[in-house]
């Protein structure tokens, strides 16, 4: 397995042929997958690390705690809250990483639609290690101007999402 795992991409999202694309990884000791889980797959934890999050709701009910098919509404990097919903939602098991990944979407004029799949892999390593990678292909204006920008925001922003995730899984407080 290893480092081999990647994100399975459908062909509407396939990177390179987006507006936007941002890969963000993090190697690094432990904790185990099956101890960081809970702080992604549960929305109630998000805001808890990451604060470029809020206004989660759950349009049909459900959540907080994401399953395959549930849809879900928040806001992020300053726009409107969209509207997701889950496509893949794999908790880890023995050498078997875990997989997340929702489609979003910003209804609109042209100018200001938005179509996004965000996608994360999780998988324990040999050694104690640990291997997160979070993937997120755009199509649209939106997503063409934030790709425009340097540092891209998205890029910076799943960043902090991805070290914010592991200091809530070791315990440690948040930055700010």
């Amino acid at each position: 397995m290893g480092l081999a795992n990647a994100i399975d991409w459908p062909e509407e999202y396939l990177p390179g042929t987006t507006d936007n694309f941002v890969s963000n990884e993090v190697i690094a000791a432990g904790p185990p997958i099956a101890q960081i889980w809970p702080y992604l797959a549960d929305t109630e934890a998000w805001p808890t690390y990451y604060d470029n999050v809020s206004d989660i709701t759950f349009p049909d009910g459900g959540g907080p705690e994401l399953s395959p098919g549930l849809r879900l509404s928040f806001a992020t990097f300053g726009f409107p809250p969209l509207t997701a919903q889950v496509t893949q939602c794999v908790p880890p098991a023995p050498a078997t990483p875990a997989r997340l990944a929702w489609t979003a979407h910003q209804d609109g004029p042209p100018e200001s639609r938005l179509d996004v799949l965000h996608a994360w892999l999780l998988e324990d390593l040999p050694g104690g290690r640990i291997r997160i990678l979070t993937q997120e292909s755009q199509i649209g204006t939106p997503a063409a101007e934030l790709a425009r920008r340097h540092p891209n925001p998205m890029l910076n922003g799943h960043q902090d999402w991805l070290d914010g995730l592991l200091r809530a899984a070791r315990g440690v407080p948040a930055l700010g």
